[in-house]
């Protein structure tokens, strides 16, 4: 399957541009697109079988030859998933990019990023040029889907580092030929400054530094309804599918909000993303093929529309690809028509979290993006929170602590008694169990300017 380089649609949107970026790819047929991935998924497992150490070393470890595939549910049944601390382990051993890579030339290297892990050494990934151009396209076809034009200017919020974050927000704004400023991860009153200079129609970030910008906003004195920004493409992690959070983040911004994402490891290609529809977000299963399996048993699928456990496999990368890669995301996934016409198979309401980051408390399963579900839902609370977790004697405890928000809240004891009342409420009909909350004052946390770190776990301490 070629790439584009640039928007093939016989139909136009509101603004006169192609409605589709690669508008027979998008709107092909289930069964004719099942074909093509199961043929890319035959190709890859003789290629990373026959090519790379790693995954030999691994599929005969496990009794697998890629010849036992005949089926995409063969695929999920007989295809043993690899993790993120397999792939660690043997890049440790075989560096500096793992026997999970090809050689790649310099002169065929086109990009080397990483993520950090919790033991300071990156894990990097290397991209080869061909791959790399590949996922341009891609990048671009999504965000096409999003609703970026060539006559948008972009402003980035996401960092440009080590991490893959904003890079593949600017290979798709410039294949898509729109106007691009990667200001980055820079001071939030820098960002609020250039809303009004350059007056983007797109702004980019997560969805925690976009909740961020409104308190800022709001002490400024800024109206950020007032903005140029009309739509918010956020990503790097789980909640900006969420209702609660959605809600905020478009009536605060007077935007539409469009759900991107993909991990570390799936990069460059994009996973997901949302459409006009707001249907939840695509994943563009031609390029990226993703299965939801048994949070138990990564081999068993589960019904359609059933959580558990999102597992993904490159259908065309050569530079570290990544076969049934299981990120520890939860998530579900429909194959239900979309208004918007295209046939890519949806997560209804994207990533809802990472199953390492559930929380079990008193017997009942609750993770974060639940609390946050929660807490967006129930007028009166700012942007930050935390959810500390302790032990008391033998039992697991749980406290949501959430500034309240000045333009909605007084902010004295009736009040923000009150606002306490109506989040345990709240609380106790989403996760099924008494969640005490503490009200606090705006500035008590930290304020978040990346990635949304909510659970501080004390138990370890105890």
């Amino acid at each position: 399957m070629a790439t584009t380089q640039g928007p093939r649609s016989t139909a136009t949107d509101e603004r006169g541009f192609p409605r589709f970026w690669d508008e027979e790819r998008e709107t092909m047929p289930r069964d004719r697109r099942d074909e093509l991935v199961l043929a890319r998924i035959q190709h890859q497992l003789r290629y990373v079988y026959d090519e790379l150490p790693f995954y030999r070393r691994h599929y005969d470890a496990h009794g697998f030859h890629p010849d036992d595939v005949k089926t995409l549910e063969d695929f999920t049944r007989k295809v043993p998933v690899i993790t993120k601390k397999m792939l660690v382990a043997d890049q440790q051993a075989n560096p500096p990019f793992g026997s999970y890579t090809p050689e790649i030339p310099a002169a065929d290297l086109a990009r080397v990023h990483g993520s950090s892990g919790t033991s300071g050494v990156p894990t990097l990934y290397g991209v080869s040029r061909r791959d790399w151009d590949r996922a341009a396209d891609v990048h671009a076809m999504a965000q096409w889907c999003g609703g970026v034009r060539p006559s948008d200017l972009v402003q980035v919020g996401f960092p440009f580092g080590l991490f893959f974050g904003g890079w593949g927000v600017v290979q798709g704004v410039e294949r898509i030929g729109a106007a691009l400023f990667p200001l980055g991860v820079a001071e939030s009153e820098k960002h609020l400054e250039f809303l009004e200079r350059l007056r983007p129609t797109v702004f980019s970030g997560t969805p925690s530094y976009c909740m961020h910008l409104i308190s800022v906003a709001q002490e400024a004195g800024v109206d950020l309804r007032e903005s140029s920004v009309r739509t918010l493409l956020v990503g790097g992690e789980p909640g900006g599918s969420l209702p609660g959070t959605r809600q905020i983040l478009e009536e605060a911004w007077g935007a539409t909000l469009v759900d991107a994402g993909s991990t570390s490891e799936m990069y460059p290609f994009q996973t997901n993303v949302g459409c006009e529809a707001k249907t939840g977000t695509h994943i563009i299963s031609d390029e990226v093929f993703p299965e939801i399996v048994d949070k138990d048993d990564l081999n068993v699928p589960v019904p359609e529309g059933d959580r558990g456990a999102v597992v993904y496999t490159h259908l065309w990368r050569e530079s570290q690809p990544m076969i049934r890669f299981a990120p520890g995301d939860e998530s579900y996934l429909t194959h239900d028509p979309c208004p918007c016409g295209r046939t890519y198979p949806r997560l209804p309401e994207g990533v809802l979290g990472r199953l390492d980051d559930m929380l079990v408390i008193r017997g009942a399963n609750i993770f974060p993006s639940a609390i946050e579900t929660a807490l967006r839902s129930v007028g009166g609370f700012g942007p930050e929170f935390e959810i500390r977790v302790s032990k008391r004697g033998a039992l697991d405890e749980i406290l949501v602590r959430a500034e309240y928000d000045p333009g909605a809240t007084a902010g004295d004891a009736a009040s923000t008694e009150a606002l306490r009342a109506r989040g345990e409420a709240t609380l106790k009909r989403i996760t099924g169990i008494r969640v005490p909350v503490e009200v606090i004052a705006p500035g008590s946390l930290p304020a978040t300017v990346f990635k949304a770190r909510r659970v501080v776990d004390e138990r370890a301490r105890a």
